[in-house]
């Protein structure tokens, strides 16, 4: 029997060069949720048959993107998944985040609705936290710098104003668009965000620097507190 176990590749060996020959051949177009975590996990699990694993993990948490917005601690929930998986799992959406902001560089250009988008939707890619950036551009509303403001600093407004004044300041900016995300999935702008963001557009115009809108970001979606007509008149 000893001698049975050593004979030939398993067939948990050759399904794995088939998975790993399939996505080579054709990307993953067509590849279903479990398959793409099976991927992953032949990296993370050197040995064995993660199938079973990988549909877990979807049972669990809906999806694929479920999956990478889940939390380490969540993912060390699931039977069979231990802290090289859990980590594996939580770097592939850092990883994406980080590609999709190197990819978006729009530094010096003129910014238009879509160049908004292009640049401050890979900075909440992933984000489990409220977390705010400042966009820092000049007269001619070129790009300056993008800027984090931190984690759930628009919930201590007087700390947001501070800072948010500080930072156009130390970019010399003349014009400035504030962006947070909502972790609720929500891309919807609450009372306390148009007051804030109103009481921070007098304050930066005490300044001289011009605040030309506010973005919400939630599931990938972007909403202008402008374009929702929160801030006419400016």
């Amino acid at each position: 029997m000893g001698q049975n176990k050593k004979d030939g590749p398993s067939i948990h060996t050759g399904h794995r060069k088939r998975v790993k020959e399939e996505f080579l051949a054709r990307g993953l177009n067509g590849m279903a949720d479990h398959r793409v975590l099976e991927l992953l996990l032949f990296y993370a699990i050197p040995q064995g048959d993660v199938n079973p694993l990988a549909h877990a993990l979807v049972e669990r948490f809906g999806d694929l993107a479920g999956v990478f917005n889940a939390t380490y601690e969540q993912l060390l929930e699931v039977k069979g998944v231990g802290a090289n998986t859990a980590a594996l799992l939580r770097l592939v959406p850092a990883v994406a985040a980080r590609y999709m902001e190197r990819t978006s560089d729009v530094s010096g250009q003129v910014l238009t609705d879509w160049d908004y988008e292009q640049l401050l939707l890979p900075l909440f890619f992933g984000a489990r936290n409220e977390v705010a950036y400042l966009v820092c551009l000049d007269a001619k509303s070129k790009l300056i710098a993008c800027r984090p403001l931190g984690e759930g600093i628009l919930d201590q407004v007087g700390v947001a104003k501070r800072k948010v004044v500080e930072t156009a300041l130390a970019c010399n900016a003349s014009r400035v668009a504030l962006a947070h995300n909502h972790v609720s999935g929500v891309a919807v702008f609450s009372s306390a965000d148009v007051r804030a963001t109103r009481e921070l557009r007098e304050l930066l115009r005490q300044v001289h620097v011009e605040l030309v809108d506010h973005f919400v970001v939630a599931a990938n979606e972007m909403v202008s507190m402008v374009a929702s007509g929160y801030l006419d008149g400016t």
